[in-house]
């Protein structure tokens, strides 16, 4: 038999108010309810609690729940000692109070749920979006290699090897030339790389006159450069990074003559 000191320090009465108990717990449990008026006020207390809790996290719930709910509370309502009509109330809302903290972790987990397909969602569009980007890079780069074959296999295009002097022995630049178009394309591939502080620099001689054709962009191996009208030569040089407005002619790596 379940003394008053086993029930208090053992949760028994969370349990009974929960309907947790088998049916010789439960009987011995209503004994002691009858002998010991302390217990009563404790489970009063336990199910004030179940109540206030109830309120406080009320869900909404659907006409078959409730009515599961009822035969619950019937089921549970036979195997008890009627004690007063306060306490069989608030067994009511104790069991409500149950079933509504089951739907509000239920609420919870669905919660939980929901943000984390939102994050995976978040992750595929922007995995589709890189992956567009990387497509229309790839789109712009082939219709890029197909504008340099067209003009390196042009009829009227003029290839003219720009080789290194004394200065940069190894450089070479390939430059295709198609006066018809105004367009001139070199390859740098086999242009040495530079230091950080320094750019290759393309020159068109007109009449004397150097004339900017563009700084060469090492991270591109086929580059379109400015046509110059009437260009005589076309020369490279190394600049301080980003360009100069005048050739520094000490520093001319290569230069070829026109036809």
């Amino acid at each position: 038999m379940m003394d008053k000191i086993y029930i208090l320090e053992h949760g028994i009465l969370e349990q009974y108010v929960l309907g947790e108990l088998n049916l010789s717990e439960h009987q011995q449990v209503e004994v002691a309810l009858l002998d010991y008026p302390e217990l009563r006020e404790r489970l009063e207390e336990i199910e004030l609690g179940f109540e206030n809790l109830a309120f406080e996290n009320a869900i909404d719930v659907s006409s078959s729940v409730k009515e599961e709910l009822f035969i619950s509370i019937s089921r549970n309502q036979t195997n008890r000692l009627p004690l007063t009509s306060k306490k069989s109330n608030r067994s009511y809302f104790a069991i409500a109070a149950s079933i509504g903290v089951l739907l509000l972790l239920g609420s919870l987990y669905m919660y939980s749920e929901l943000n984390s397909v939102k994050n995976d969602l978040k992750i595929v569009n922007e995995e589709n979006m890189n992956l567009n980007n990387h497509i229309d890079e790839l789109s712009l780069s082939l219709e890029e290699t197909n504008k340099w074959y067209e003009t390196i296999n042009d009829p009227e295009t003029e290839k003219y090897v720009l080789r290194g002097n004394d200065l940069m022995p190894d450089a070479t630049v390939i430059s295709y030339v198609n006066d018809s178009k105004k367009t001139v394309v070199i390859n740098t591939k086999q242009l040495p790389e530079l230091d950080e502080q320094h750019d290759y620099q393309m020159w068109a001689d007109v009449d004397g006159v150097m004339i900017n054709m563009g700084i060469i962009d090492r991270s591109k191996e086929m580059l379109a450069m400015n046509y110059i009208n009437n260009a005589e030569s076309l020369n490279i040089t190394i600049e301080p990074l980003g360009g100069s407005d005048h050739p520094n002619v000490s520093q001319l790596v290569t230069n070829i003559y026109l036809k």
